[in-house]
């Protein structure tokens, strides 16, 4: 397996830490408002990154935090009447809600920021003691030009962004590049802390509770291009001063999602919250996957479309393999693949997956393996096959977390089926038609 790895800019093998075992984060939302199509695409694909993993044999150990104190959720609830808890708690259920719609995972370690603020404070005071930080009337600042790489992974150098990076100016600062690691405030929710009554920056929290939760380097740090500059650049340039790594093995980011060609916009009304979507999520995520992830990718209703009823036939074909093994009571649903047609379609799903996660060419796959079924389902029965192209056709769905909806046959069902083959036997149309609208009826046709 072969990932790129953004703090090099080049494709690398990979190499856990610890054998069969992968450690994953991935930035997490900022809880004060419900999530976009943009911010879905980062969890459907790590999503997919894990799914893949664990296909494979690996134990993962994936989190993804909530950051649930932040002045856009202060704000939030002064506008709403309500305290900032009750803000990110209410956006917290709805992001939950909003990924289980797009049928990714939730069984992962969720830290919020508010439950990590005793080991936030910790580090800061740790990159205090270590000379790389530096209090200033209970604001605390990070000192950038102490790390000698800082810019490694966005591919910017200090002096380029002394002269004319967008940075907040502050008189406080020894250099206008200091980032805050803590600011002091009385607006809002506050935690005494040695320095101040203040904050956490942002900058500080993703790094501090992935030192809490991992407790070394982890294999893979993910999220958004958007977020490289300057927020992995920090969390880099604090684990250095910390721990001397950089968080993570690998670093994968996504690249955007824009609408109609253009960046999303809520003022302009480009802009298409998750909760809104209204057609199947799992046509949804055909659409995010059939785009490499770190390419970016353009929205259109026409486009999505186009991958919706891509999905409905693909389920289609499945339930239509399920049914006939389930019919014939020969349904086995963990039979081994050893047919080398088929075995070949899991090897070249798994060979486009591990060149980077080149979840196009694994769509590739997974088309010419629909094909094949329906060719299948053509011919003479033949269980042993029907199952293992089932079996084959579902593992690799359920990689791209892409599970038709299979119900058993009942006692009814199948009664329906043999009265709809007697009608035919027995060259009575009307009837047969009859039975078969029936069928249709129950979504078993």
């Amino acid at each position: 397996m072969k990932i790129y790895n953004s703090y090099t800019g080049q494709l690398e093998p990979f190499v856990p830490r610890h054998e069969n075992k992968v450690s994953m984060y991935v930035c997490g939302p900022t809880v004060y408002n419900y999530i976009h199509i943009g911010n879905a695409r980062p969890v459907v694909f790590f999503d997919t990154v894990r799914r893949y993993f664990e296909t494979k044999g690996f134990e993962v150990r994936f989190a993804s935090n909530f950051t649930d104190v932040d002045d856009k959720i202060i704000q939030k609830a002064k506008e709403t009447d309500q305290t900032a808890f009750e803000v990110a708690e209410h956006y917290i259920q709805a992001f939950l809600s909003d990924i289980e719609k797009l049928r990714s995972k939730t069984d992962y370690i969720k830290p919020r920021v508010t439950e990590y603020m005793g080991h936030i404070i910790h580090y800061v005071a740790e990159l205090i003691r270590l000379g790389y930080a530096y209090e200033v009337d209970g604001d605390v600042y990070f000192r950038v030009e102490k790390i000698a790489d800082y810019g490694h992974l966005s591919n910017r150098k200090i002096d380029e962004l002394l002269s004319g990076a967008r940075i907040e100016v502050s008189t406080k600062k020894e250099s206008p590049l200091d980032f805050t690691l803590w600011k002091k405030t009385d607006d809002g929710i506050q935690w005494d802390s040695p320095f101040s009554s203040g904050r956490p920056g942002w900058h500080t929290e993703c790094v501090a509770m992935i030192d809490d939760i991992f407790g070394e380097e982890i294999d893979i740090h993910g999220g958004g291009v958007d977020i490289i500059f300057p927020h992995h650049e920090n969390e880099i340039a604090q684990s250095i001063a910390c721990h001397g790594h950089t968080v993570a093995r690998y670093w994968m980011h996504n690249g955007r999602l824009n609408i109609d060609g253009a960046k999303m916009s809520k003022s302009e009304g480009r802009m298409v919250l998750v909760k809104d979507l209204a057609v199947d999520t799992r046509g949804f995520r055909m659409f995010l996957l059939s785009t490499h992830y770190r390419s970016p990718i353009n929205y259109t209703e026409e486009a999505l479309d186009v991958y919706v009823k891509e999905w409905a036939k693909v389920e289609k074909t499945v339930q239509a393999l399920f049914r006939k093994l389930d019919l014939a009571g020969v349904l086995n649903e963990q039979i081994r693949v050893d047919t080398p047609e088929l075995a070949k379609y899991l090897e070249d799903f798994d060979e486009a997956m591990d060149q980077d996660f080149n979840t196009p060419n694994a769509l590739t796959v997974l088309s010419a393996q629909v094909k094949a079924a329906n060719t299948l389902l053509r011919q003479p029965f033949n269980a042993s096959l029907l199952n293992q192209t089932l079996f084959a056709l579902r593992r690799n769905l359920l990689v791209f977390g892409l599970e038709a909806d299979l119900v058993r046959l009942s006692e009814e069902d199948r009664a329906l089926f043999k009265a709809w083959d007697d009608a035919r036997a027995a060259k009575d149309f009307a009837r047969a038609d009859e039975v078969r609208q029936e069928l249709a009826k129950r979504n078993l046709l």
